[in-house]
């Protein structure tokens, strides 16, 4: 068995790709019908479609994953998410660990919770 992809529901698909292509250079593989592969395995699906498929409510906010993605220079990216997406809501703002590890923590458009870290030190 192999893990192919990882989904995340959005609600504008539109604003969503280019939020990921602004800060993480994903780029659109394959675009059909509310549901679009970006490069890495990463997969945006509309909500509607989710909402048609499970029957239920999306829960935003939920803090039960968080994408993760690594940056050698957290600095500028914090700088160019604050520059990009000012409005955006930060969990934990640029941290320095006792390990020398640095990280912030925010949510996408859609209250996805995404980590961007250093590699370890």
């Amino acid at each position: 068995m192999k893990l192919k992809n990882i989904l995340i529901v959005v609600k504008d698909i539109e604003k969503s790709k280019q939020f990921y292509h602004d800060l993480f250079g994903l780029d659109v593989i394959l675009d059909s019908d509310g549901n679009v592969i970006l490069t890495e395995g990463f997969v945006l699906q509309e909500e509607k479609i989710w909402k048609a498929c499970l029957g239920k409510e999306v829960i935003l906010q939920s803090n039960s994953c968080e994408l993760y993605f690594e940056e050698p220079d957290i600095e500028a990216f914090a700088g160019k998410l604050k520059q990009l997406y000012p409005s955006v809501q930060y969990v934990t703002p640029l941290t320095t660990y006792t390990s020398g590890k640095k990280v912030i923590r925010f949510y996408d458009l859609d209250g996805n919770l995404i980590e961007v870290g250093t590699p370890a030190p």
